[in-house]
């Protein structure tokens, strides 16, 4: 990636990162953290371990792309050189996992800070990722691990629901919404099949053609990239049809990430009581994401995820002081791993400089 366009990420990144701080109510912020004391430090600690979990996911869809073979049926068919791509496919080494590890965390970071999530970390992956595997499958990749992140919170959601269903007494409010939210999680996944099967890309580009404000910029793109598109999403239907161990590894990854970052909510809730349940921990995680995946427009998901944490704690029979509590440490979570992203965008910079 060129040096001015790392520094367009990271610069509006800062930028939007200063305006969420102000945010905050600082002196709530200083009385909470000085409340959850070194538990606050764990949650952020925590993060570090869970983001390797995406980072694994995303390592086995880049190198099953790295290790196919031409010569077998069963690999995925080399893609045709393009005058950009042909100084980059010649890139034999492997891509470094804890490189693709600070590529992680930064793309969330931008996810975190961009309005509507996903234009900002995804573009900037890809970005990156160009120079190594070429523009088509560092495309793919990124498209194929996005897509397999958010089909794992599916999964997640449903399983939850079981969950309560299981472990929770049953009220006539939760007979009407659980199966209307499980009902939703089914057919998202079902969607995302054929989009692994088939591949998105293309449908995607499309959809986006029929709205009004992008409609200018998407019908053009559409034109112009169509035998690219279509490249990619063969490489994504290549990919999953033909790497079934890939997939579900990367998936497996995926919602185990989600389970184990429950225990973020377990450390706060451990500052407040000692009896606190981790099953529960799950549950309140579930109804949370999902509540503020709602409000994906709005930055860092600003009062979406306080309000799914203050409702799912209040569900599950706790206060709405714990909630709110809850929220506020995973709000500092949030910003400190940002910040980290970002500076992880000028090391990256600094990497490809002395190189």
């Amino acid at each position: 990636m060129s040096k001015h366009w790392q520094n367009g990420f990271f610069i509006f990144g800062l930028i939007v990162l200063a305006l969420m701080v102000t945010q905050l109510d600082f002196a709530a912020t200083w009385a909470g953290l000085q409340r959850a004391g070194y538990w606050a430090v764990a949650v952020i600690v925590l993060w570090a371990f869970l983001y390797l979990f995406n980072t694994a996911a995303w390592w086995l869809i880049v190198k099953s792309q790295e290790e196919q073979n031409p010569n077998n049926n069963s690999a995925i068919a080399p893609l045709p050189k393009t005058t950009e791509d042909t100084s980059n496919t010649g890139n034999s080494k492997p891509t470094p996992f804890w490189w693709l590890y600070k590529v992680t965390i930064s793309g969330f970071a931008l996810n975190y800070a961009t309005p509507g999530g996903l234009m900002g970390g995804e573009p900037y992956k890809i970005m990156m990722l160009k120079p190594k595997i070429g523009t088509e499958r560092a495309t793919s990749s990124v498209i194929l691990h996005t897509m397999t992140h958010i089909f794992s919170h599916f999964w997640f959601w449903l399983l939850s629901c079981a969950l309560y269903i299981l472990t929770q007494p049953m009220t006539t409010l939760m007979w009407i919404l659980l199966p209307i939210i499980a009902t939703f999680c089914l057919l998202a996944i079902w969607f995302f099949l054929k989009g692994y099967k088939r591949g998105i890309t293309v449908w995607l580009m499309r959809l986006l053609s029929h709205f009004p404000l992008v409609k200018r910029w998407a019908q053009p793109f559409v034109e112009r990239n169509a035998e690219r598109l279509h490249e990619v999403d063969k490489q994504i239907a290549a990919l999953h049809n033909q790497n079934q161990n890939t997939f579900v590894g990367a998936v497996i990854l995926e919602l185990a990430c989600r389970i184990a970052s429950a225990l973020e909510i377990f450390f706060v809730l451990l500052v407040i009581t000692p009896s606190a349940n981790y099953l529960q921990c799950i549950l309140i995680l579930a109804f949370t994401s999902l509540f503020a995946n709602l409000l994906f427009f709005i930055p860092l998901q600003l009062g979406g995820r306080e309000g799914g944490f203050l409702m799912s704690a209040g569900g599950l029979g706790m206060t709405a002081s714990a909630g709110i509590f809850v929220a506020l440490i995973v709000r500092i979570r949030e910003l400190v791993w940002t910040g980290i992203g970002l500076l992880m965008i000028k090391i990256n910079r600094k990497t490809q400089e002395e190189r």
